[in-house]
């Protein structure tokens, strides 16, 4: 914001002066102080045609020279009023070439002097509000524009004036203050900035006004609608506000202009879907975002997918899932359960494999250990391996929790062969 001012201040400057040459007296009636009631100076031809010179080597950024001729020109000044002319200058000069601390200094004469009419006076509060900000001295700052504000035209103050205003508050974390002087610059501008709406935003989360939050994001994505942080947050505080169908669009919407590109996004979006009991679109969407690389391809997160494909009864799916988390378990508990679901669809080789490989794996307690020789019972059997099957039942026998069951389809075996050989 300061950089480009650079080029512009000196026109104010000038058109400064030149108000003064006219003779046109500046006092202002005011709501904040009393009436300075100061009229305009004047200033010689020399000195005019010399203060334009430094205004043309402004206007070709030589600040040096410009300043050194200033400095010369006050060394010889003869009253007031050109002083408060020169030091207003420099100070531009100052502020032109970033030398913050000096600008300030020279403005602060300037009003200290207390000559310039009113208008050229109270514009000077604007520059030192700014230099203020600058200056961490917040409290100094806010006087000086809460001045400005009053003293100069209403048409003066601008859009630009009042996000000075909020973005001072900000720095003080008053945030109460921020959102009246950051939404009276929204309105003031036909096209208001981006970061303009970050302030009140971020306004709004301080003070946990989320509803509103809400709102702000509502109008940004409208905005600026390639931001994907503002489909996530706004998804969240819908979340937050238990509008949990609002919270899934956005972000489903997100999703389908391909913006969602980190794991905690798909995981969350996976999440929402099936809170909301909507398991197939569930596992689509974080199985597509392993396949995608932008979620780990790790046991956790195949075996969230088969559990999720098992809810929406995608058997099959389920299954490839399992399979994938089961490569990727260092114990047999994903394979067991890939084999629970293959006896449920008496699919039995694979059933036997699936069984076989959870128990070389191991990892289980007894009970899950007992459970996994019942099953690969089971599958033997199923399979004629009558044998096999008998030996996988005697292990189960071993545990207390299995004993019982095992033993009843031993049972069963002995009275299908006993019919099988009648």
């Amino acid at each position: 914001m300061y950089i480009l001012l650079r080029k512009v201040l000196f026109l104010v400057v000038l058109g400064m002066i030149v108000l003064s040459l006219s003779g046109q007296a500046m006092a202002q009636a005011s709501e904040c102080g009393v009436k300075r009631g100061k009229g305009s100076g004047a200033l010689d031809e020399m000195t005019w045609k010399k203060l334009n010179d430094v205004y043309e080597d402004v206007g070709e950024e030589l600040y040096d020279v410009a300043y050194e001729k200033l400095q010369r020109l006050n060394k010889r000044a003869h009253n007031d009023y050109l002083e408060a002319v020169l030091a207003q200058a420099m100070a531009q000069v100052e502020w032109a070439r970033s030398n913050y601390d000096a600008s300030l200094v020279h403005f602060e004469k300037a009003v200290e002097l207390d000559s310039l009419p009113d208008l050229a006076h109270f514009s000077l509060m604007y520059q030192i509000a700014q230099l203020y900000y600058l200056k961490d001295r917040y409290d100094e700052a806010l006087d000086k524009l809460a001045l400005w504000m009053c003293k100069v035209p209403e048409d003066k103050v601008t859009d630009v004036s009042y996000f000075l205003k909020a973005s001072i508050y900000a720095q003080k974390k008053d945030w109460k203050n921020v959102i009246p002087a950051i939404e009276k610059a929204i309105s003031m501008s036909d096209a208001p900035k981006e970061s303009w709406y970050q302030l009140m935003l971020a306004s709004h989360f301080q003070l946990e006004q989320f509803p509103k939050a809400a709102e702000t994001l509502e109008i940004m994505i409208q905005s600026w609608p390639d931001k994907k942080s503002y489909w996530s947050q706004l998804s969240q505080i819908y979340y937050k506000l238990k509008m949990e169908d609002e919270a899934l669009s956005v972000l489903a919407l997100a999703n389908r202009r391909n913006m969602l590109d980190k794991q905690t996004d798909i995981m969350y979006l996976s999440n929402l879907y099936s809170n909301k009991e909507v398991p197939l679109k569930a596992a689509a969407v974080l199985q597509k975002g392993i396949k995608d690389g932008i979620v780990e391809s790790n046991q956790k997160h195949w075996t969230i997918v088969a559990d999720t494909w098992y809810a929406a009864e995608e058997m099959s799916k389920a299954l490839d899932a399992y399979e994938n988390a089961g490569r990727m378990s260092d114990d047999g508990e994903t394979d067991l359960r890939r084999a629970y679901i293959l006896v449920d669809m008496e699919r039995w080789s694979e059933a036997s494999e699936a069984v076989n490989a959870a128990i070389e794996k191991g990892g289980f307690n007894e009970r899950r250990t007992g459970d996994a020789y019942v099953l690969q019972g089971m599958s033997e059997f199923n399979l004629g391996n009558y044998a096999k099957a008998s030996t996988a039942w005697g292990r189960a026998s071993k545990y207390p929790k299995t004993k019982k069951s095992a033993q009843q389809w031993m049972n069963h075996m002995r009275e299908v062969r006993a019919r099988k050989s009648s």
